[in-house]
């Protein structure tokens, strides 16, 4: 990356003298390991030093060895583990101010003014309490003479970086908290496994999730499960909710929560309420403590990296006390006790029964009131892409519910072409969502060759409007049909494109549907892998990624993995690059390193295939390590789809179907629909923070059609933060990092789209 003089780099910075010390307090969560080991491999490598806080605010506390100095070496496998391996506890003592007293002497002796903080709003008012504090605790520990005059000048400001690590995802300011994704995924594994014993013995399930007072995980993953009904705080339910239940499940054969009186919801009473109703055989299941078991997920790993990452850098270059968070997909900073008393907000509006307060100070809504009656074709374009179906489903369902008639195209465009279209009801995508593959059959075939038949099939059948959910082949497809306007006038309808691919090479969008379910398959098979290396001699792994010509699963997957190097396409590389990789990895191999991890996507280069690759390795590591090498294949695009991509394909497709009520009202004139301008032929992709819908003309200079990529890619920013964690030299570009801003200025009004993902 080359160093230019209107942006900073990190080389800039430096944490000479600086000690940083990470803990972790209050409830543990997946995912908060590797927020740790970010901190520490960052610190260390801007030349501070960086401690571990054992036991949380407890450690602080007592001192002694719960205050360790970390090293590059004692996070090493910290990356694939649940939980906090530095522990964590709730502490009454640090609640006084004697107790504060002794964690201020503590940090003192050891010259620690930095504290990276990841917890939730509990242990963050904390540490916001012991920086209003600070100076006045250490003219307390001068006047006991346990330090002088000199040290509590030297150290006499605390600077505070907080991370939240919870479940719940009930902290305000952030879209996604340190844990939530794990979460998710183990509610789906066990109601997935449930799925299939309540459709064979025609059982109703009452499910129970954890959160607290937020409904976030009882929502969401109703939403990916495709839930009869669902209970959350923040919105009891009407009076007379029992009948409507009763009649929806009636109909199609939760969690417990407070109705608008605050009277509890049990899980109890929801059940005995089934089986007195309806009769139906009913059991209680509640998931408890497993939701915050087992590995963190793929998300999980990159948020916590990235925010770790960005907590250092905040502490090298401000003295703001802030939280570091995600909003959509860019870092931002936040101002730590805004935060909290927004969070606290929330609860108390909650607590005054104002819940459509609640609702509002959560996040931001959708509020569309459009009604149309027209005739809308969706199809599945290129390679499968799990979550497909979900999208499917979500805009079959959200369409009807709008008041049109959907039909369902099977095989893409050939199948268009040939006639294969029938409507699609309600119940015909019931259960979809947690399908792989995509149900209604895709294929690369373009439409260009077919155009004449399709527009004959579109006049047959009056489609008003296409939505089309695919990849790369989508993107074509759309131009291609948008350029066939002038021939055929049943083409001029709105056209919209969601992208659904494992290889997140669509223009115009940050993200696909399907690449967080490769993410997770590769992040598990490489955890595996390594696994299999325990206890053996020393030994690198050299794993092939699909993509095509698009290395994001090759890097983002080695983030999340922990890798060493990744090969990749739009970074060329050359024999040079690959004999220092080597000796890198072979000096690391004679420290307690044992195990190395290197991915290549598969078409980085023609002639460093990954065969040459192993075997460039195998000979160069003699002695030293031994390798194996392993082609992940269509495992990627195969499996049940993760909760992100049920969540974003649910509504990144909602979104579309309203866009598409939208247009057809619009351009709706004399009887029939007739759309040719460039914005009623649009891509649906999420940019950074928001959720954009972007004319398809526009987006043709931001692509290399040769290499079937988007001339910029925001991941390669990621880049140097593989390198880094992995011990490599290199310059990282900070000035996109996260910028302070407040979060009384998020607060979304009743009219605002969704726009967080």
């Amino acid at each position: 990356m080359a160093q230019t003089d209107n942006k900073k780099f990190f080389e800039n910075l430096t944490g000479a003298g600086k000690a940083i010390a990470v803990l972790t307090s209050g409830g543990d969560a997946q995912g908060m390991n590797a927020a740790v080991r970010a901190v520490v491999r960052m610190g260390i490598y801007v030349g501070a030093k960086v401690y571990f806080v054992h036991e949380g605010y407890q450690g602080m506390v007592d001192g002694g060895d719960n205050i360790k100095e970390a090293t590059w070496e004692s996070v090493s496998s910290m990356l694939q583990m649940g939980g906090t391996v530095i522990g964590s506890a709730r502490c009454k003592d640090f609640r006084t101010h004697e107790g504060r007293l002794k964690a201020a002497h503590n940090l003192v002796q050891r010259g620690i003014t930095n504290l990276c903080v990841i917890g939730g709003d509990g242990s963050l008012t904390g540490a916001n309490i012991f920086r209003e504090e600070w100076s006045g605790l250490l003219a307390e520990l001068v006047q006991q003479g346990l330090i002088d005059e000199e040290a509590a000048q030297k150290y006499s400001a605390l600077h505070i970086v907080g991370m939240v690590g919870s479940i719940d995802n009930d902290f305000c300011g952030t879209d996604m908290t340190i844990g939530t994704d794990s979460a998710l995924h183990r509610i789906i594994e066990v109601v997935d496994a449930i799925m299939t014993t309540a459709q064979s013995h025609q059982r109703t399930f009452v499910l129970e999730v954890m959160g607290r007072h937020c409904g976030y995980l009882a929502l969401v993953s109703a939403l990916a499960c495709g839930a009869d009904w669902v209970l959350i705080p923040e919105m009891p339910p009407e009076d007379g909710w029992e009948e409507k239940m009763c009649q929806k499940l009636s109909a199609t054969r939760s969690r417990g929560a407070i109705d608008r009186h605050g009277k509890a919801i049990t899980s109890s009473i929801v059940k005995d309420l089934v089986v007195q109703r309806l009769g139906f055989d009913t059991r209680v299941t509640i998931l408890g403590h497993v939701q915050r078991g087992g590995t963190p997920s793929a998300f999980d790993r990159l948020l916590a990296s990235r925010m770790g990452v960005e907590a250092v850098l905040v502490l090298l270059e401000t003295t703001a006390n802030c939280v570091v968070s995600l909003c959509g997909n860019q870092s931002v900073q936040l101002p730590l006790m805004e935060c909290v008393q927004m969070t606290q907000e929330v609860q108390k509006a909650m607590d005054e029964k104002r819940f459509e307060e609640a609702v509002r100070l959560r996040g931001r809504c959708v509020s569309y009131v459009l009604f149309s009656d027209f005739n809308v074709a969706v199809l599945n374009v290129g390679a499968p892409a799990a979550g497909m179906n979900a999208a499917v489903r979500s805009a079959v369902r959200v369409g009807i519910s709008e008041g049109h008639k959907m039909f369902a195209v099977n095989d893409g465009f050939e199948g268009f072409s040939k006639g294969q279209i029938r409507e699609i009801k309600w119940a015909d995508v019931g259960g979809w969502t947690g399908q792989g593959g995509s149900l209604l059959g895709t294929k690369r075939t373009l439409p260009a060759k077919h155009i004449d038949k399709i527009a004959e099939q579109m006049r047959k059948y009056n489609i008003n409007a296409l939505l089309v959910i695919g990849g790369f082949e989508a993107f074509l497809g759309i131009m291609e049909l948008l350029a066939a306007r002038g021939t055929y006038d049943e083409l001029c309808v709105p056209m919209v494109m969601v992208p659904a691919t494992v290889s997140n090479n669509v223009p115009g969008s940050d993200l696909s549907i399907g690449a967080d379910t490769a993410l997770n398959a590769i992040t598990d098979t490489c955890d595996h892998i390594k696994q299999s290396a325990s206890g053996t001699k020393h030994r690198v792994f050299i794993i092939e990624t699909m993509g095509g010509y698009c290395g994001y699963l090759a890097s983002v997957g080695g983030l999340a993995a922990g890798a060493d190097a990744a090969y990749i396409f739009e970074e060329p590389f050359d024999i040079r690059d690959l004999q220092s990789n080597v000796e890198h990895l072979t000096e690391k191999m004679k420290t307690s390193i044992q195990r190395g991890l290197v991915l290549r996507n598969e078409n980085s280069n023609e002639n460093y295939t990954t065969d040459f690759i192993y075997q460039l390795y195998s000979e160069e590591g003699k002695g030293v390590f031994d390798c194996r090498k392993n082609v992940l294949g269509h495992m990627q695009q195969g499996g049940a789809p993760s909760p992100f991509d049920r969540n974003f394909g649910t509504k990144i497709a909602a979104k579309a179907m309203q866009w598409i009520t939208k247009k057809l009202n619009e351009s709706y004139r004399k009887g029939r629909v007739f759309a040719n301008t460039e914005d009623s032929a649009c891509l649906l992709g999420m940019r950074r923070r928001a959720m954009v819908f972007q004319p398809v003309v526009q987006l043709k200079d931001k692509t290399d059609f040769v290499h079937r990529i988007p001339k910029e890619q925001w991941w390669l920013k990621l880049r140097p933060l593989m390198k880094i964690l992995a011990k490599y030299k290199t310059s990282y570009d900070v000035s996109d990092s996260g910028q302070l801003e407040h979060v009384v200025l998020n607060r979304p009004k009743e009219s605002e789209a969704m726009a967080a993902i």
